[in-house]
């Protein structure tokens, strides 16, 4: 059986609401700065689910101060001993902070998992463990959202074999992504497992269907602003003061300092070349979403 592939959007108008969005994604930053509201969103996924690109999508204009994005490398020596929860309470927004999450604790619950990387029983602790570490973030007034990214098997390989001849994106392909395409059953019934424990009231999964990447930012971004009780605060209007009369200051003479070399005037009178086209937001996607016999996706 085929699976129907939904009608493409126009670049035109997919900018045109995406740049909607980010408007009203400034609009819940000035009220989270206002009111002192703290945001934690989690974004967890398949490898090349296209978390990274709603991140980039969410903070494009935002206050860099405000929002920030929480990647943490592999834990240190000292960190594997530590309470499993203890490095991420650190990076916990504060009051008038957003705080967007490119994998979470959640590591414990899939990767670790499944490569080894925890015993049974810390897995086992960390599933008990995680609905009462999150249900205290949200009593104490922290707005938690948790978005999970869906792809099927086919489609993330075609991103993957997209990475291998990209020079622009090769970097975001490791040998244990590789590795994760062989262990996609494993991955899968770690998040089932996962999803059980910790999808409960209070604290849901939102799971947003990734086959195509502008649909996943578009939805995730439009379902994120409304679950936040934002409001529009008006800001206080600012002029630009008269600069002040001279004072006799004069620039130091260009000679004495080292400036860049003119490249951009080398440039003048050439044809432009081409411009970087990412094939996993044009044409791929789509070719991953006609297939017959569909594979499952999560």
């Amino acid at each position: 059986m085929t699976s129907s592939k939904p009608a493409k959007i126009p670049n035109d108008v997919y900018e045109a609401e995406l740049r909607r969005l980010q408007k009203e994604l400034v609009e819940m930053q000035e009220w989270v700065r206002t009111t002192g509201a703290r945001i934690a969103v989690i974004f967890e996924g398949r490898d090349a689910a296209g978390k990274g690109g709603a991140i980039k999508r969410v903070t494009e204009f935002l206050n860099p101060r405000i929002a920030q994005i929480v990647a943490l490398p592999a834990p240190t020596h000292r960190e594997r001993t530590e309470w499993y929860f203890q490095r991420y309470i650190a990076h916990l927004p504060a009051a008038g902070e957003i705080r967007l999450f490119d994998r979470s604790w959640y590591n414990r619950a899939g990767v670790e998992r499944v490569m080894g990387f925890c015993t049974p029983e810390e897995h086992q602790r960390f599933l008990r463990q995680c609905p009462i570490f999150e249900r205290l973030l949200i009593e104490d007034g922290i707005l938690l959202r948790k978005y999970w990214f869906s792809i099927s098997d086919k489609a993330q390989e075609k991103r993957f074999r997209s990475r291998l001849t990209d020079p622009m994106r090769r970097w975001k392909l490791s040998p244990m992504d590789v590795e994760s395409l062989t262990r996609w059953e494993d991955y899968s019934r770690a998040k089932d497992d996962m999803f059980v424990h910790t999808d409960v009231e209070g604290s849901r999964w939102f799971v947003v269907d990734a086959e195509n990447k502008k649909r996943a930012r578009l939805n995730m971004i439009a379902h994120l602003l409304s679950t936040i009780p934002y409001q529009h605060i008006e800001r206080e209007p600012l002029e630009l003061p008269k600069r002040p009369a001279s004072t006799g200051y004069r620039r130091p003479d260009k000679s004495l300092q080292r400036e860049v070399p003119d490249h951009a005037s080398t440039l003048v009178g050439k044809r432009p070349g081409e411009g970087y086209v990412d094939p996993e937001d044009n044409g791929l996607d789509a070719a991953s979403g006609s297939r017959g016999g569909a594979s499952p996706k999560d």
